[in-house]
């Protein structure tokens, strides 16, 4: 078989090589897999719902009851539920709202450091993406994108709260990246999947603003990652578009677990309430040991479940990382996060507290090796 050059060329994810280094006795803190148990009222909803035979074909944007589940949890910002789409993860979500609106020759904006998809889907539709830095405090530097912007700029991709970074969107940076994509006439795609996993400051959501396509999900929320699902909110004749483009990329979302999940949307505050709490812990461990070493420094992630320390040794974060792999501690390198990665390790913290401490040990021992 012969394959396409948009696909030859496009980068294997730096997440997935460094999660494949794992043994099985290595400590894992590569990816972003919750640990915590679903709630239970999700597992009982999606098992009852394929006993009952709900196992067929279903609509392509969802099912609506789950549609307007998702709308009413978000009413406060304008969402109803012509407004949402339910799709087959939110990294499927990305893909179809990049197939459908990025011609050939066009440009897309992608933060770096930032999720890895950005650029590739971008290159599989036939554009090409442009890095913009993040300031030192994780926020889109504004006027790296506003120099970036050309004729052909179609999108700006924004991440919070981010993966890699553990950031949250402030509120200067919120409308000035509005403001900017307003008067370029830009879309803003949005990935808030981490919108429910914040600890400090406020989420704040592009749902409500004109132009724009907010991707948000299950698996996080819930710790259903297997399940692949996820959700669009966008105006409703956006909705009408990227439907059809879902249709024939995967005719419709899984249909027992809409179900599990539309058994648990009344009850998931007080669910993640609890998740909240572990993860907070976890983070403030994570926070401190790293901050104990010479050398590696980080504040407390606001939000998501990632740290993103910097080093100041005399290695890229690629050669930091396998070294650590070579000694049973699996993390991703800064630069698998794009350029501006460069000089950064992504931890994630959605491991349970020993693991934790044992990956921070080897850290801990790989470091002091290092400087001396």
């Amino acid at each position: 078989m012969r394959i396409s050059d948009r696909l030859r060329n496009a980068p294997v994810s730096g997440i997935r090589k460094m999660f494949d280094l794992a043994s099985s006795d290595s400590v894992n803190l590569s990816l972003g897999e919750p640990d915590v148990r679903p709630p239970e009222e999700a597992l009982k909803g999606m098992n009852d719902a394929a006993m009952k035979g709900m196992n067929g074909y279903g609509p392509t944007p969802g099912i609506m009851p789950l549609r307007e589940a998702v709308a009413s949890r978000y009413a406060e910002h304008g969402i109803a539920a012509e407004n949402v789409m339910i799709t087959p993860s939110g990294t499927t979500a990305l893909m179809m709202i990049t197939q459908s609106i990025v011609n050939p020759g066009d440009e897309t904006l992608i933060p770096s450091p930032g999720f890895v998809v950005y650029g590739p889907h971008t290159a599989l539709a036939g554009g090409k993406a442009i890095e913009y830095r993040l300031t030192d405090d994780f926020q889109p530097d504004t006027d790296d994108i506003q120099r970036k912007i050309t004729k052909n700029t179609k999108a700006v991709f924004l991440n919070f709260p981010s993966n890699p970074t553990g950031g949250v969107l402030g509120e200067e940076a919120f409308k000035a990246v509005r403001d900017i994509a307003a008067d370029k006439d830009i879309t803003i795609i949005s990935d808030e999947v981490y919108e429910p996993f914040v600890y400090g400051g406020k989420h704040r959501t592009f749902m409500a603003e004109d132009n724009t396509v907010v991707v948000n999900g299950f698996s996080k929320m819930m710790a259903v990652t297997g399940w692949r699902l996820g959700f669009i909110t966008a105006g409703k004749e956006a909705i009408v578009d990227i439907t059809k483009m879902a249709y024939h990329m995967c005719a419709c979302p899984n249909t027992p677990a809409q179900h599990g999940i539309l058994g648990a949307m009344p009850s998931v505050n007080a669910y993640l309430d609890d998740v909240r709490s572990i993860y907070r812990k976890r983070r403030d461990l994570i926070t401190s040991r790293i901050n104990s070493i010479d050398g590696m420094r980080m504040e407390a992630p606001k939000g998501a479940f990632y740290a993103f320390p910097e080093f100041s040794y005399d290695v890229t974060s690629e050669e930091f990382a396998m070294r650590l792999a070579k000694n049973g501690l699996i993390c991703v390198p800064g630069s698998a996060f794009g350029a501006y990665g460069e000089g950064h390790l992504r931890f994630s913290y959605a491991a349970d507290e020993d693991k934790i401490s044992r990956g921070m040990d080897i850290l801990e021992n790989i470091a002091k090796e290092m400087r001396s």
